[in-house]
């Protein structure tokens, strides 16, 4: 895997659909907590683009929460609980006991169970959804080409949303 002049991860523009797919999802994972990361903990938790009340803090709980849910519930079938069963459904809520280097860290090790969940399964493995999932898609199964995909279009939405809530709070930019 090749990397960006910023030290990113992401696969070379000529790699194999495996390679291309998984690259991808690593520069955009590595692009939201680059975004998310260097905040104070009044500024993680700060809602900085009105009316949304999505916070830097909230994202990052939340890819935890999308990572678990495609990897663990859906692809290796798994009865895990949520990440977060105090933040909501969807893993924005915020406690006062978790910080960002906290959630920075369960995030990553949701990542690297997907990461060993996936390792050497073909991109035609199915993964079945949950009810709710299914009935957002219309279908009940998926290939894990389609979980990649889906997941580089999830994350780079939140990447969009990190790049607001970032320049509100301090200025920054970039990519």
């Amino acid at each position: 895997m090749d990397t960006t002049h910023d030290g990113r991860p992401i696969s070379p523009g000529h790699a194999d659909e495996r390679a291309t797919l998984e690259g991808l999802l690593e520069f955009y994972r590595a692009t939201l907590a680059r975004k998310c990361s260097g905040l104070d903990d009044a500024q993680v938790r700060t809602a900085s683009v009105p009316p949304s009340s999505m916070t830097p803090l909230g994202l990052v709980q939340h890819v935890a929460q999308v990572e678990r849910n495609w990897f663990q519930r859906m692809f290796a079938g798994l009865d895990v609980p949520p990440v977060y069963e105090d933040a909501g459904e969807d893993g924005f809520g915020l406690v006062p006991g978790r910080g960002m280097d906290e959630a920075l860290a369960v995030w990553r090790a949701e990542v690297e169970r997907g990461r060993e969940l996936t390792a050497g399964r073909s991109l035609d493995d199915t993964a079945t959804l949950t009810e709710r999932s299914a009935g957002f898609f219309g279908f009940r199964e998926v290939s894990l080409r389609w979980i990649l995909a889906y997941l580089i279009g999830e994350y780079a939405r939140h990447c969009g949303h990190a790049d607001l809530l970032r320049e509100r709070i301090d200025g920054a930019t970039g990519p």
